[in-house]
């Protein structure tokens, strides 16, 4: 839903009727085509005309040295002009950190967590995260074909700019695959060495390494490209093709660098996603017909519950490393998991 940015008059309002919905859960992505925008710090140029002609009113945000502008108080007035009592935020870290933010400003919010990079403070789960894994798994399989058949080292690019839960979780369906997250500083010689070696034991000749967009080996810097968004994220320079130089470099191998990242958000999602997703989706409308708002529908310890709307000042969920990541051997630790979550 929105406004027009001349006239002030309500667009895009799609009510949510049962014959919308019937079919969103056989399409990936957001039907709704919304973009990422963060309403507690916006830029003079992207303010709605209507509002500029109040600029003086808004409160002004400083954010390394840009000056800034926080819409939330309009972006209440929006939503109870349209007669909503209760948001339902459905995203990840950044979409539930500005729920947070509306919580604090005293309108009702319910969080749902839904991200591939399964990053979400409070939860064990975030929709989307088994689609992923399952795509990625097939994803990779498929390419063993052309990589075998050129003598190649296989790097894949997965999602996970701050945590390495896509990375991993795939490679733990993936038995021949070394990984690489955002947490752990990786020692790129040690990593070649372990690569060479999956080279000349395989009969086929070829090796496979699927590293998160956020990972980096010691002393290694990456370049960040373009202007920040909303949420203050640059897009970093892609970490796949610099680690496929680097390891036909050292190692003399040709290698070929792959991009997951689109792949995993097409098509269909996986049995367990729809499942959790419409559980999430009641849980959330039960929680609100209790008044028990200002909560994040959860997973925890296996079991579905809810939490405090996770607070954007602590970041996205870090990887356990010590429990789930063997750095030694870049692959995940699967020995010593009794008492521990199946998804981290």
């Amino acid at each position: 839903m929105g406004f027009d940015t001349a006239t002030a008059e309500a667009v895009e309002v799609v009510p949510l009727t049962d014959e919308l919905v019937r079919t969103v859960d056989r399409r990936g992505g957001t039907f709704l085509h919304t973009s990422r925008a963060r309403p507690d710090r916006v830029r003079m140029a992207d303010i709605p005309t209507r509002l500029q002609r109040r600029i003086g009113e808004l409160p002004r945000v400083e954010a390394e040295g840009e000056e800034l502008y926080d819409l939330t108080q309009e972006v209440i007035r929006n939503l109870e002009g349209f007669g909503i009592d209760c948001l339902v935020a459905i995203g990840g870290d950044d979409t539930l950190g500005y729920a947070h933010t509306l919580s604090m400003q005293g309108f009702p919010v319910v969080g749902i967590p839904k991200t591939m990079d399964n990053d979400v403070r409070g939860t064990e789960y975030a929709i989307g995260f088994e689609t992923a894994l399952m795509r990625a798994d097939e994803f990779i399989n498929r390419q063993r074909t052309h990589l075998a058949s050129g003598e190649l080292v296989g790097v894949f690019r997965i999602f996970g700019r701050n945590a390495g839960f896509t990375a991993l979780g795939t490679a733990m369906a993936l038995s021949d695959i070394r990984c690489l997250i955002p947490e752990h500083r990786f020692d790129m010689e040690k990593l070649c060495q372990r690569v060479m070696e999956d080279y000349e034991k395989n009969e086929q000749k070829y090796a496979l390494v699927i590293c998160s967009e956020g990972a980096m080996w010691e002393g290694g810097e990456i370049q960040r490209i373009g202007l920040p968004d909303a949420y203050g994220h640059r897009k970093k320079a892609n970490v796949g093709e610099l680690l496929g130089d680097t390891i036909s470099r050292v190692t003399g191998l040709n290698t070929r660098v792959l991009d997951v990242t689109y792949d995993l958000r097409s098509g269909n999602p996986h049995a367990l996603d729809k499942i959790i997703a419409n559980t999430f989706g009641a849980l959330a409308v039960e929680l609100i017909a209790q008044d028990k708002t200002d909560q994040m529908v959860c997973l925890e310890g296996g079991v579905y519950s809810h939490t405090a709307l996770p607070n954007p000042a602590h970041g996205a969920r870090p990887l356990d490393v010590a429990t789930y990541y063997d750095s030694d051997r870049f692959r995940p630790r699967l020995s010593r998991q009794l008492g521990h979550p199946v998804f981290f």
